[in-house]
């Protein structure tokens, strides 16, 4: 069946129809990893986007009921060069395609994804239609000319838990899959804001010794305060953070009484909680390698990415100063604290799949924990 995808800027790309059919709408992004579609169709920072993957054949692992990174697909249409109904994994179950159907979500094969992606990084990111039931161009457009833009979207709040729960699940074993851990051998007891936190971050969490209890957004910081936790996460998640000002004040209340690590949305957030400002990218950063350097070590790390906004250093430089600098495009890629245990980076350290470099991220939070409970 044909499919259109129509942008926002009258660009038009003719493809074929794979997953469900109908009409989408979002924000247009690329995302540069190789592998991992089935966790970028889980991750919920994807909510209102539709993705496409830079990558050239997107379909041929299939899609197991393991790799994924919440209990549903959040993104709005998913854009491939060439879709592989014949897949092979020896924990597949079912096709992307099947997989797309059953969850709703419209996609689009066929078209040339290097021209889509070189179109988006000169214009920037930008609102898109894909549709198998119109096939006018005009109409299209306009249809993606009137879909709300990203920046002043609060997106995090509606794909958040609705109330607290326990995660005590590692990760992922070649032999034994995944495992919960007995609660009894976790010292650190962690609250943890769900802003659309992906899995594998609680289970790194969980690995690092923490004792993980999952809060929904906007849960009032007195209460998590309540359950004398040793430290505070604030988790990865969609949209803009600047509307999440109930959010803001709430980590406010947190600055000198907790030890707080966040990463991505949350690494926004925390910026802005402590006063300073964040920016939209013209194209942000979606994929599984781009290098980045810890300003601590001088070391470089190859990261996962996602994201469109970013915190502006010089706002919050009188009291934080820059923990990790993106190498691509010089954007901030985490702060912390000059004084208090607040630190916080914009990429991914519990990247499944994707590199490895930034999971001791998770131990270094664990040691700020330590200090502050025998300070």
């Amino acid at each position: 069946m044909k499919a259109v995808l129509a942008l926002a800027d009258g660009r038009i790309f003719e493809g074929k129809s794979f997953g469900s059919t109908g009409e989408a709408g979002g924000e247009v992004v690329f995302n540069t990893a190789m592998t991992g579609y089935q966790e970028v169709l889980t991750d919920p920072s994807y909510k209102g986007q539709m993705v496409t993957m830079t990558y050239t054949q997107i379909g041929n692992t299939g899609i197991n009921p393991e790799d994924i990174e919440s209990s549903q697909l959040y993104l709005s249409g998913f854009i491939v060069k060439e879709y592989i109904d014949c897949y092979s994994n020896w924990r597949a179950t079912m096709s992307l395609d099947a997989y797309l159907k059953e969850n709703g979500v419209v996609g689009i094969q066929g078209i040339d994804t290097r021209a889509l992606t070189r179109h988006l990084r000169d214009n920037g990111a930008q609102n898109g239609i894909i549709s198998t039931i119109d096939s006018d161009h005009a109409s299209l457009v306009k249809k993606a000319k009137g879909l709300p833009t990203m920046a002043g979207l609060d997106l995090a709040t509606g794909v958040s838990c609705c109330k607290p729960y326990h995660w005590t699940q590692g990760t992922w074993d070649l032999a034994d899959g995944y495992a919960d851990v007995d609660p009894k051998t976790l010292k650190f007891k962690v609250v943890a804001y769900d802003f659309g936190i992906k899995y594998n971050i609680l289970r790194c969490l969980v690995d690092a010794g923490c004792d993980v209890t999952v809060v929904p957004a906007t849960f009032p910081a007195e209460q998590a305060l309540a359950m004398n936790p040793d430290g505070i996460f604030l988790s990865n998640g969609p949209g803009d953070p600047e509307p999440l000002v109930t959010v803001q004040e709430n980590i406010r209340k947190f600055i000198g009484k907790k030890p707080i690590f966040g990463i991505c949305l949350g690494h926004q957030l925390m910026g802005l909680a402590l006063n300073g400002q964040t920016m939209k990218l013209k194209f942000g950063n979606h994929g599984s390698n781009l290098p980045v350097v810890d300003t601590a070590t001088g070391r470089i790390e190859i990261t996962a990415q996602n994201h469109g906004f970013c915190v502006d250093l010089d706002s919050v430089a009188e009291i934080c100063e820059l923990g990790h600098l993106n190498l691509n495009d010089q954007t901030v890629e985490g702060i912390r604290h000059k004084t208090l245990p607040i630190f916080s980076v914009q990429h991914h350290p519990e990247a499944s799949p994707g590199p490895h470099d930034s999971q001791y991220l998770f131990g270094r939070f664990v040691e700020m924990m330590e200090k502050h409970k025998s300070a």
